[in-house]
């Protein structure tokens, strides 16, 4: 995947620092007061002290928006307010999930992209229909992620089955819980929720910036409303032709690839680590760990599902290297078990929170496409993929399995091929896991006048505003006015990956990498 992105984008990389101008929109941003755009809605602050400007309101939507004077549920939205004479209109923004909240985000991208840039839009958050503070929240069966889970490798009938039962008794709790809601918990019915944020903040159109799950929902968005997109960025970009079920098989075969990366670092670093030079090797080492915590796990919490869900989150982002090798290294050198609990409590445990945040995440990829209700399909798809990619394999079908006993049918994907869109802006990673890179590749032959930027060799996921000032140089020109890059072949411009971080001291070591990296890393999440 890397070597074929680079043999195609070779001749892009010369047209990196060459920019069409291509206008967003025919007319100039207004530099008119917004005041009665706006009076729909009465914004308060919610000021924190790392966005002390940040503004919350909330708008109530129809539940089933074919029935606009039916049931109503609100939507929790945030806002950082443009200061700037030129008003460019609201931006809205996504971190992606499902399941994803947003509030924080209109802070984070506010604060982080350039004072000039920023100043001249609204930012726009919001949490999406069953999320967060949005009401009502969904939270199907709180605990479901309580440690000790059952081995996620169903290597017995005993061990299947009682992953099976999880599932089945998870998909049942919803739809026992949510019956009324769970048909309209999905992405178009959170699309027309978008409209609605449109239509209270008195704009004719939107500018929108999205992050992985947030690219479908974007992309989506403009396929229902062309005319009402502005601008639209979209950073790690699903592959919307293989939602969901499909999209997830890709994903296992990515993350054991990131794996294998972050193994590959550690050997890089054994004079810190000690775990050898060897990345086969320390691979061997690594499901030797998980082979013993399946038996004892670790202070009687981390047992080899939560193992993998606390080494997953470095497949998103390499920031997290350092913390893990040495918990890693710990447990294997030290017999030390401690820093691996720590680990999991920051990186795999779920609270009240990541409850909410699977809940929607089920619900409205289970409701969003169709999913094999016959396991036994299940069964031979994941078992052919965990023969060369087993680091993720099962623990990710075992997270998806609801869909296969979900209480609700399930509607079409959206072909979001689209022919009528402004100018797009789209970023991708050539080594990202959680959306691998032909899927940027194909949102840009979708969307026809997109501009696709790769970041070569890296392999995080979200990559905007993390500290790589080549591609947040392209992102700031196309929102300043609408300026894009035009190459040729497979992509318009190439920037280099940021280097792999440096083993960190204990006292550093949340932070390695970019500080903007870490803090967008926590407002993602995983899974998302």
């Amino acid at each position: 995947m890397r070597k074929r992105a680079a043999a195609l984008c070779g001749a892009a990389v010369v047209m990196a620092g060459t920019f069409t101008a291509v206008p967003a929109e025919a007319s100039a941003p207004s530099t008119a007061n917004t005041t009665s755009q706006t009076a729909k809605l009465t914004w308060k602050s919610c000021a924190t002290e790392a966005y002390p400007t940040l503004q919350c309101t909330s708008l109530k939507v129809p539940l089933d928006h074919r029935r606009p004077h039916g049931q109503k549920i609100t939507l929790a939205l945030s806002r950082v307010p443009h200061t700037a004479r030129t008003y460019q209109g609201p931006l809205l923004v996504n971190p992606g999930g499902p399941g994803g909240s947003g509030l924080g985000l209109a802070g984070f991208v506010a604060s982080s992209l350039p004072a000039k840039v920023a100043a001249q839009y609204d930012v726009i958050g919001f949490d999406p229909r069953g999320v967060g503070a949005s009401e009502p929240a969904l939270d199907c069966k709180p605990g479901h992620f309580d440690p000790v889970r059952p081995n996620s490798l169903p290597t017995t009938p005993a061990i299947e089955k009682a992953n099976l039962d999880r599932a089945r008794s998870f998909a049942a709790a919803c739809g026992k819980k949510y019956a009324h809601l769970l048909p309209y918990i999905n992405t178009t019915s959170a699309v027309r929720d978008m409209d609605a944020i449109r239509q209270a903040l008195g704009a004719k159109r939107i500018n929108y910036f999205g992050y992985s799950y947030g690219t479908y929902l974007g992309a989506v968005y403009a396929r229902f409303f062309p005319e009402r997109v502005r601008r639209l960025v979209l950073d790690s970009v699903v592959d919307p032709t293989d939602v969901w079920y499909e999209a997830n098989l890709n994903q296992d075969v990515a993350f054991n690839d990131r794996h294998r990366a972050f193994l590959a670092w550690v050997a890089r670093h054994d004079a810190t680590y000690g775990l050898g030079t060897d990345p086969e090797k320390i691979e061997t080492t690594w499901y030797a760990m998980r082979a013993a915590l399946a038996k004892k796990p670790a202070g009687g919490t981390v047992g080899a599902a939560e193992l993998e869900d606390t080494f997953i989150p470095g497949g998103y982002y390499n920031g997290y290297w350092p913390s893990l090798a040495e918990a890693f290294a710990a447990y294997v050198n030290d017999k030390d078990p401690e820093p691996l609990v720590e680990a999991y409590e920051d990186f795999g445990a779920v609270d009240a929170s990541g409850d909410n945040g699977y809940s929607v995440y089920t619900s409205v990829q289970c409701r969003d496409a169709d999913w094999p209700r016959d396991w036994r399909q299940w069964r031979k798809d994941n078992w052919a993929v965990y023969e060369k990619a087993p680091f993720m394999t099962w623990n990710n079908a075992w997270y998806n399995a609801p869909c296969a006993f979900w209480p609700t049918d399930s509607l079409r994907p959206v072909n979001v091929a689209n022919g009528k869109l402004p100018p797009v802006l789209l970023f991708q990673a050539t080594g990202d896991a959680a959306t691998p890179y032909e899927g940027g590749v194909t949102a840009h032959r979708l969307l026809a006048r997109s501009s696709l930027v790769v970041e070569e060799g890296g392999g995080n996921h979200g990559i905007t505003l993390s500290g790589n000032a080549c591609l947040d140089k392209h992102l700031a020109a196309y929102l300043t006015d609408g300026t894009v890059p035009r190459g040729y072949g497979e992509a318009d411009a190439v920037c280099e990956a940021l280097p792999d971080p440096k083993p960190a001291a204990a006292a550093a070591k949340a932070m390695s990498g970019s500080p903007n990296g870490s803090t967008l890393h926590g407002l993602l999440g995983f899974r998302h």
